[in-house]
């Protein structure tokens, strides 16, 4: 039930962790997020799902262990986000619900949502999900969370994609062309090399769809 762009979202957010964070002293997250990006770039199908849902577990059980680290709640919302893309069927909505209660969380805690990128995933979920009564998709809502995304990181190659992304989908093309073209000349972030090389192939389909292609 739920749309590719999804997990795009996923990627988006796995791409925001900041070297200083991540360097300075040990991460408790930092194993979750090497391995999530291995199951996400390196996996599909029946294989990934799995270990999707065994990643999942560890970021719960490290989630109750500090349910009050921001950081630690936003990447829980992560997996799960990507374990529901993964999923899908009945299934994955069940599962955006926990991601969305894990993120709202960690913004509540981190009114800049680890830099952007808890605004960023919960915006993409509430984009995506269906709406009610089925599910809570709200297409103002993922306006307003993507925006947010944007205001904290306003040169941020993934929150001016993830924005572009949303504003196509709502077939607002000349706003989508703008913050894709902000993205695609938007700087690269250190450490993450993989991570911004698949954001801007995404950035790069996202042009051509808009007639922008090279």
């Amino acid at each position: 039930m739920l749309c590719k762009r999804l997990l795009k979202a996923a990627v988006l957010a796995a791409t925001l962790v900041t070297a200083g964070a991540a360097m300075a002293q040990p991460d408790p997250v930092y194993p979750l997020i090497k391995r999530w990006a291995q199951i996400n770039y390196h996996m599909q199908g029946d294989a990934q799902e799995k270990a999707f849902a065994q990643l999942a577990g560890d970021a719960d059980q490290l989630a109750t262990a500090q349910s009050d680290d921001a950081r630690v709640l936003t990447w829980q919302g992560i997996i799960l986000a990507s374990q529901a893309r993964a999923q899908g069927g009945l299934g994955a909505l069940g599962l955006a619900k926990q991601a969305r209660t894990a993120l709202e969380r960690a913004i509540e805690l981190d009114s800049r949502g680890d830099d952007g990128s808890a605004y960023v995933t919960l915006g993409t979920l509430y984009a995506r999900v269906p709406g009610w009564p089925v599910g809570f998709g709200d297409d103002e809502k993922a306006e307003r969370l993507l925006e947010k995304a944007v205001e904290i990181r306003p040169q941020g190659i993934d929150t001016l994609y993830f924005y572009a992304d949303y504003l196509h989908e709502q077939g607002r093309d000349a706003a989508a062309l703008e913050y894709a073209r902000r993205a695609e000349a938007a700087p690269g972030r250190p450490g993450r090399d993989a991570s911004d090389a698949g954001l801007r192939e995404e950035i790069r389909q996202l042009l051509a769809e808009l007639g922008q292609g090279k």
